[in-house]
């Protein structure tokens, strides 16, 4: 694809994200003026905001920014999985990142610890699983004359399972009382996001580190062995997409919780106009990714308003017959 397509599509997507984020600023259960909720923006350090600076400063403001960043990171997350594994059925959660953020998230609300300590336990319990990972697959991804691709993405898939029993232990033996917030929780929810700012700078930090190393990425999808004779540092930059895209899913899923299909079929959606070169599709999949959210949230609190739905039943909802659909259409 020439440089101008490209062009041409990011500006899309990035028109797209901002209207959505405007959207997201004016609608929900009390509707906004566009020309008022964008004031309000204005009033961020005004004396003594009213009401409508409130709505939209406290809570839409953050949720958008936060459903963003977390979309984005997912998308980037799933794109460097499938470059990283060659499967084109890998995405963030694969490697169990979600399912130990899920863990010690569900045991934190066990305890009745606030949001912040909920933020925190999800975290480590991510990191607790790209641990574990990286230390049972660490061979392979260090040794660049072995493929990493089968042992990381067997060792995710059995950990995943062992977070899930664990998953099912907390919610069998959990109070009534707290058992929605945890099913919401499961689902993807972004309705306490209050500080998007750690997801933001996750994503900064992300795109930082893989735009340069997107040139390599598309020799390693040739194979290891290709790419070594052209020089890539095979083990390095394997290492590098591995903690990238396992931090980046740690970063979206301590979020917004398990938002599940972005990372799946955002980089396969983005395939079509783009092919296979990670230059053009790694900016791309972080702009859609954050865009499919923000709407996905968008909808999930307009729908059925005052009351909201969980964001990722909607993902799940639009992502199923969109992947299917793609699948159908696929030439064989």
């Amino acid at each position: 694809m020439n440089a101008k397509r490209a062009l041409g599509i990011w500006a899309a997507l990035g028109l797209a994200a901002l209207l959505v984020f405007a959207a997201s600023l004016a609608l929900g259960s009390v509707a906004l003026p566009l020309p008022r909720a964008i004031a309000a923006l204005l009033h961020a350090h005004a004396a003594a905001p009213d009401i409508a600076d409130d709505i939209v400063l406290t809570l839409r403001l953050p949720r958008a920014l936060a459903g963003f960043a977390s979309g984005a990171l997912l998308a980037l997350s799933g794109a460097l999985l499938q470059v990283l594994l060659r499967n084109p059925l890998a995405e963030p959660y694969v490697l169990g990142v979600s399912g130990g953020a899920a863990t010690f998230a569900l045991t934190a609300m066990l305890a009745s610890l606030p949001w912040w300590g909920i933020d925190l336990a999800a975290c480590a319990g991510a990191f607790a699983s790209i641990v574990l990972v990286l230390g049972l697959a660490r061979r392979d991804l260090w040794h660049g004359d072995r493929d990493a691709s089968p042992r990381l993405l067997l060792t995710g898939v059995v950990i995943a399972a062992g977070w899930g029993a664990l998953i099912t232990l907390i919610l069998s033996i959990a109070p009534e009382n707290r058992l929605r917030g945890m099913i919401f929780w499961l689902t993807g929810d972004l309705n306490g996001a209050a500080t998007p700012w750690p997801a933001l700078i996750a994503l900064v930090v992300a795109m930082i580190v893989v735009v340069p190393l997107a040139p390599q990425l598309n020799v390693l999808l040739r194979g290891d062995t290709a790419a070594r004779s052209l020089g890539v540092p095979v083990s390095r930059v394997r290492l590098s997409v591995y903690l990238v895209a396992s931090l980046a899913a740690a970063a979206a899923v301590t979020t917004a919780g398990t938002i599940g299909f972005v990372g799946l079929v955002v980089p396969h959606l983005l395939r079509l106009p783009f092919g296979n070169d990670q230059r053009m599709l790694v900016p791309a999949s972080a702009l859609a990714g954050g865009l499919a959210v923000m709407s996905a949230d968008l909808v999930a609190r307009t729908a059925i308003a005052p009351a909201q739905l969980p964001v990722g039943v909607v993902t799940a909802l639009v992502g199923v017959p969109m992947f299917l659909w793609m699948l159908l259409a696929r030439p064989r």
